[in-house]
């Protein structure tokens, strides 16, 4: 059975990637869904085994390398951690293949991207099964690979080209930190087995090596090296400058990578070497640390973009940023939680947004959107439901609410009970990012179905740092090419095929908090995460001991966040555009993303390139060709083509020659016998 649930995405991707042409593209698109679907139902089935009936399983697939003393198996490791993921992984997956079918009827490569879907599944899914950390950064790098084809897809587009290029080279500096972690790791515990090395790590704590002329502690250089790999995958602040790109991807893309699979791979590295963080403090403050700031710095960026993708991927980043923030105070059980609930209504948001950016004919500028509700109900009470999961709202004082409101609230909890330092900054930060996110969520969700309909407006705006971005879909041969404004009579819902999976993924947003509350954070998750995370029990299973006020404080701002969004884009909705215009400091720092882009071109991208030229014109073509090998060669061609010139064939030629020979041997011989 986990066989078949890793495997039978790859199946599908060899099918339709090497048989697409032959089979089609309908059969290509059945195919591949089916048995997602059948690796979903597998999955479920799975959750239930281990968490429930507790029979957790480790299948060895295959000898996989080795070399002297060093062994690595092909081997599924399933338990309660890997159960979730699997879940989460093959359902939204699954459901976006579907939404896919709707989505992507016009374009005329689908083979190819639902080839490159099932490929990113079965990727996946390797990373979660691994049970050692080699099969993990196999399955790591294998989710690189296919985000780049997946990002580039429409690879005729420079743009898209660029994305998937910016994606690949920032996750490789991740992925270097994570490959040297690895390093460090077989080199301190001469295993890669991640029993072996758990079992090992409380024996290493407080260890210290050498470096220079410090003692450096060995856990927490380790666990910082893999984190950087997390940084980069998860889209941390620092390494996040490639998730909003991502969006070039078409929007089935954006669903899949924000919502449940890569970025999410990051959480999932940290929770599994809990065993490992717990004994290297200083690695989970740095933890909190970058979480909390990532919380706090995406949510600021949300609150002014325009793009009604690069708004959920924004907030893509801050989720992601609450859910380090709880493993960085122990409480993985909340970071999980959070990443599961999050699979849902972060899906549902995107896969929402792609349906009105379809209805559109590929449209994505919130400013030139409004009054959608009207035509695109459906739509409008799924997207509805995504915004009211994401921004928790529920009622502390009965403990009901959306799924959002059990983890996000969890995890502000959580940071408050651990303690001072730290903590307390995870909390205040997650805390005011709780209440931009319901600005920036509102702003979206308004300014998309409300108010009157704008499509003139902003007709010749350029798009400040992302002016390529204002058309991102149309693929080539798509016939629904934004050619000029659509008008409302031409707006409709998508097919069934899209609005399906929409409502799955609702049922998820509404009820998978409530439904799970107790198993991943609650009086149940000792038994349900029994021995899979570092730390089962802690801060998260306190809630009594927290105060009321911090208990109300997320829904408080929720509220106010949402009264400042209809205050602005409902009741005085010509205020935002003068505002803008005015192109105050904190908005024009906010709408460039803490001119993150700018800085890395200033002190990385400009340099590297004045390095590259100045290596090639002078190193290579100075030194290397003038004065080199090849410089030493062109000398003696030159030499020897001058000498060629003297062999004329003709014997008055060489009787000169031999004359001018004489007479310069005498002159010599008269002035150095006379010196003498």
């Amino acid at each position: 059975m986990y066989a078949a649930i890793v495997f039978l995405p790859l199946l599908g991707s060899a099918i339709a990637g090497l048989f697409g042409r032959v089979i089609g593209s309908r059969p290509s698109e059945l195919v591949t869904t089916a048995l997602l679907f059948v690796s979903a139902a597998l999955s479920c089935y799975a959750f239930y085994d281990v968490t429930v009936l507790g029979h957790g399983a480790i299948l060895r697939i295959m000898p996989w390398i080795t070399s002297g003393d060093f062994e690595a198996d092909w081997t599924i490791r399933v338990d309660t951690l890997t159960a979730v993921m699997l879940v989460v992984v093959t359902s939204v997956s699954s459901l976006v293949h579907l939404y896919s079918i709707g989505y992507m009827q016009e374009d005329t490569s689908r083979p190819r991207f639902f080839s490159y879907l099932s490929l990113f599944t079965f990727a996946m899914l390797m990373l979660v099964t691994s049970n050692n950390f080699l099969q993990m950064f196999f399955g790591w790098e294998g989710v690189g690979l296919a985000s780049y084809l997946l990002i580039g897809f429409w690879y005729e587009r420079p743009s898209a080209n660029a994305a998937a290029m910016k994606a690949f080279v920032v996750n490789r500096i991740g992925d270097f930190g994570f490959a040297l972690g690895i390093f460090g790791v077989f080199f301190i515990f001469h295993s890669l087995d991640f029993d072996t090395v758990f079992r090992a790590a409380p024996a290493m704590a407080g260890h210290t090596f050498q470096f220079g002329s410090w003692q450096v502690d060995t856990l927490t250089t380790l666990c910082l090296l893999l984190f950087v790999g997390a940084m980069g995958k998860s889209a941390q602040i620092g390494l996040h400058t490639w998730l909003p790109d991502a969006m070039e991807g078409p929007t089935p893309v954006s669903a899949l990578i924000h919502a449940a699979t890569m970025v999410t791979a990051g959480v999932f590295l940290v929770c599994r070497c809990s065993p490992m963080f717990e004994y290297a403090p200083h690695a989970l403050e740095f933890v909190t640390f970058i979480g909390a700031t990532t919380a706090f710095f995406a949510a600021t960026v949300g609150l002014f973009q325009n793009d009604i993708k690069r708004v959920i991927a924004y907030s893509t980043c801050s989720q992601l940023g609450y859910m380090f923030a709880a493993a960085g105070v122990s409480a993985y059980g909340n970071a999980m939680f959070h990443l599961f609930t999050h699979a849902f209504f972060k899906a549902l948001l995107f896969l929402s947004a792609g349906a009105v950016i379809h209805s559109l004919h590929h449209e994505q500028d919130m400013r030139k959107m409004g009054g959608l509700a009207k035509y695109l109900p459906f739509t409008w009470a799924m997207m509805l439901i995504g915004n009211l999961a994401l921004t928790g709202v529920g009622i502390p004082v009965l403990g009901i609410g959306t799924s959002g409101f059990y983890s996000k609230d969890g995890i502000i909890n959580a940071a408050f009970l651990s303690g001072a330092g730290m903590g307390q900054y995870a909390f205040w930060l997650t805390l005011i990012a709780a209440g931009l996110t319901a600005f920036y969520s509102w702003r979206q969700f308004l300014m998309t179905f409300h108010g009157p309909y704008r499509p003139e407006q902003h007709q010749n705006l350029s798009h400040a740092g992302h002016s390529a971005h204002s058309h991102d879909e149309p693929a080539a041969g798509d016939d629904h090419g934004h050619h000029g404004p659509v008008k409302l009579s031409e707006v409709h819902e998508s097919p069934m095929v899209m609005l399906i999976p929409l409502a799955v993924l609702a049922a998820g947003a509404l009820f998978a908090g409530f439904a799970f509350d107790h198993a991943f954070i609650g009086i149940d998750a000792g038994g349900f995460w029994r021995t899979s995370l570092g730390a089962v029990t802690g801060h998260h299973g306190a809630e009594a001991e927290v105060p009321m006020w911090v208990e109300l404080a997320p829904i408080v701002l929720t509220i106010l966040g949402f009264g400042i969004a209809f205050y602005y884009y409902v009741l005085h909705p010509d205020l935002p555009p003068k505002m803008a215009a005015k192109k105050g400091v904190l908005y024009t720092f906010l709408y460039n993303k803490w001119y993150f882009d700018e800085i890395y071109d200033f002190l990385i991208v400009r340099p590297s390139m004045w390095l590259g030229r100045t290596l090639w014109k002078i190193g290579d073509g100075k030194i290397i060709d003038g004065l080199g090998p090849d410089g030493v060669a062109a000398r003696v061609l030159d030499v020897t083509r001058e000498a060629v010139r003297i062999q004329s064939g003709y014997v008055y030629h060489y009787a000169l020659a031999m004359l001018a020979g004489a007479l310069a041997l005498i002159t010599w011989f008269m002035v150095a016998g006379g010196a003498l």
